[in-house]
């Protein structure tokens, strides 16, 4: 595959989808190809039938590959569901010399402390976020790098989730013939693609309503504060019309799609929808007004509990405030009349969030859906990571070169202060391990 192409997997509970880009001469992302299979094998983002899974995948694949004429082996791949949990962590270190400035192994050693956490049994650290760093006691410090002090302290954002359930992901994408390339945490694909730095900076919630689950991102000061998955989308919203118009799953996903309202008060008593009856059965009639309410009732319970997490962040302080309130994203975000809903329950400022921030202008506007929110930033992800390891090897090269130049010893006289480079984070090392893992499985 090109070097400056990259392939997202988003193993969706309702769908599956693979999508290649690359970035055009002016930055942008432009969409190659896209393939898109119906999930069978994963329930609330787990999976949970590994061979349905590897057929969905490679479905998935060939359509993108038909539609792009690619080759596609290595994906980047998200991962959610709801075995993911987060929690918040503070841990220090003392350092042995305060006569030296704080770099990066400071901040290693720091970070490496906090993955020794005990968890639960079969969990693992997925991620740890640094929030903020305190020096010797001097808090709100973003970057310590190139500081004097004895002791680091940091708030961390500790992502966890079931080792096995990211196994099982990994096995499927390897049993698909694909190479996993890297994981990212949904929640961070989707905002990645939908939200603007200025946002980020303000203070914003990003919910993505799936199939099986709302993933919710908070961010605040451009850092992620808080991260929370919810066991339930827009499937549960589909099951309930099933149970409640005594229908089949079909026709209740299509009412949805096709009549489904957030806000009952909108429809009024005469209308009135006819759904053709199963062989030679009466034609069954349901009124609007009932569809809309048990829609209502079910997505104002996701809602509220999405709301409960903003709050347990501490968004009513005004410290933390999210001054600019809520994104909406994913599949379910297309529900008419919801951003009105979450308007009246949170009393913040709502909008949907496309992923065409990214997007060269003449995308389709398929893409631009919010259904492939995730997928977008998981090709943005993916194209990242290359060129991180470009800078790397490029990185590599040169001190190879320098050493070869500097075989004369120098004395040295000023502490040099370097640029701090990017962090690997856990989730490149988790790559790394899961890749090992898989290969020793064989």
């Amino acid at each position: 595959m090109e070097h400056n192409l990259a392939v997202g997997l988003d193993i969706g509970t309702t769908k599956i989808v693979a999508m290649i880009g690359r970035k055009n001469d002016y930055g942008k992302l432009e969409i190659l190809g896209i393939g898109k299979s119906k999930s069978l094998g994963v329930h609330r983002g787990v999976v949970n039938n590994i061979t349905q899974t590897i057929q969905s995948i490679q479905q998935a694949v060939q359509e993108a590959e038909a539609s792009s004429d690619i080759k596609i082996e290595d994906v980047t791949v998200g991962i959610a569901g709801q075995h993911i949990r987060s929690l918040q962590h503070s841990d220090y270190i003392t350092r042995s010399n305060s006569e030296t400035v704080i770099d990066d192994n400071d901040i290693e050693m720091l970070i490496n402390q906090v993955h020794k956490l005990v968890m639960l049994p079969g969990e693992e650290i997925i991620h740890v976020l640094p929030q903020e760093y305190k020096v010797d006691g001097q808090a709100e410090i973003k970057e310590p790098i190139g500081m004097y002090g004895g002791r680091l302290e940091a708030n961390f954002h500790v992502v966890v989730g079931q080792v096995s359930s990211i196994r099982n992901v990994g096995r499927c994408i390897k049993s698909a013939g694909l190479n996993l390339e890297g994981i990212t945490l949904e929640p961070l694909a989707s905002s990645n693609a939908v939200l603007t730095q200025e946002e980020k900076e303000a203070g914003v919630a990003l919910i993505d309503i799936g199939g099986g689950t709302t993933d919710l991102a908070i961010f605040r000061d451009g850092i992620i504060r808080h991260t929370a998955v919810i066991p339930f989308g827009g499937n549960v919203i589909t099951e309930d019309i099933k149970e409640g118009c005594s229908i089949i799953e079909k026709q209740a996903e299509l009412l949805k799609i096709k009549f489904g309202s957030a806000w009952p008060g909108e429809n009024r008593d005469n209308e009135i929808v006819s759904i053709p009856g199963l062989r030679g059965r009466e034609p069954k009639e349901i009124t609007l007004k009932n569809l809309s309410k048990i829609i209502h009732a079910r997505v104002v319970e996701i809602i509220e509990q999405v709301y409960a997490e903003i709050k347990n962040y501490g968004h009513e302080e005004q410290k933390k405030k999210l001054i600019g309130g809520i994104v909406l994203t994913g599949g379910g975000s297309q529900l008419k009349h919801l951003k009105q809903l979450v308007e009246y329950i949170t009393g913040m400022d709502t909008r949907i969030g496309y992923p065409n921030e990214h997007l060269a202008g003449d995308s389709d506007d398929d893409i631009t859906s919010p259904l492939y929110a995730t997928a977008v930033g998981l090709v943005l992800d993916g194209l990242k990571r290359q060129e991180r390891k470009k800078v790397e090897q490029q990185e590599e090269e040169i001190i190879e070169e320098e050493e070869v130049v500097n075989e004369q010893p120098e004395i040295e006289d000023e502490p040099v202060i370097k640029a701090p480079k990017e962090r690997r984070s856990f989730l490149d090392k988790l790559t790394d391990r899961l890749k090992d893992f898989l290969d020793d499985a064989e």
